[in-house]
């Protein structure tokens, strides 16, 4: 069956019911500035579906992490978590990213690689117990903080460094995406 069939006039067609990320589409139907590298950023995101718009309270909290700070605050840390994970299209590898470049001193982006290497084990964690995913994440960066002291590693570095690592040393092992 082809729309010729289904539809033989043109007439009949709407659209009323478009719910495909209704925000971001919305926003780029009215875009009339030229293009730069953020708004076509914003398509492929809108394309691959990949788009996390977050909540003021969320993007709040973000902002009050300290960029110069050294140590983890666990609570803090647990509550920003909490609001990005609840947020569509964020879970703890993209969460993680945000902070990570927030603030590199003090969060580390947790991936199937840099786990693995750090722990010998598959990243899994608990998709729909978010207080769960806190606390793994939370663990990853007190055991990835022990093994940048333990080998004199850059934390800084040191999801780039065990990606790496990684893909040198396990270069026959697949990884899930």
């Amino acid at each position: 069956m082809t729309i010729f069939e289904l539809y033989p006039s043109t007439e009949e067609l709407q659209i009323n019911d478009w719910k495909y990320q209704p925000k971001l589409t919305n926003k780029l139907d009215d875009y009339e500035g030229d293009f730069d590298q953020d708004i076509i950023n914003e398509i492929v995101l809108w394309k691959v579906n990949r788009y996390a718009g977050l909540s003021p309270y969320c993007l709040e909290l973000i902002n009050k992490i300290d960029k110069n700070a050294i140590k983890l605050d666990h609570a803090f840390t647990g509550e920003i978590l909490l609001q990005l994970l609840s947020q569509k299209g964020i879970r703890l590898p993209m969460a993680s990213s945000i902070l990570r470049f927030k603030n590199p001193n003090v969060y580390q982006i947790i991936d199937q690689r840099a786990f693995r290497f750090l722990t010998g084990k598959i990243l899994e964690y608990p998709e729909r117990d978010l207080n769960q995913q806190i606390n793994y994440y939370l663990e990853y960066l007190d055991k990835l903080n022990e093994a940048c002291k333990q080998f004199k590693m850059d934390f800084k570095l040191s999801d780039r460094i065990l990606y790496r690592l990684d893909k040198i040393y396990n270069v026959g092992d697949k990884i899930k995406y």
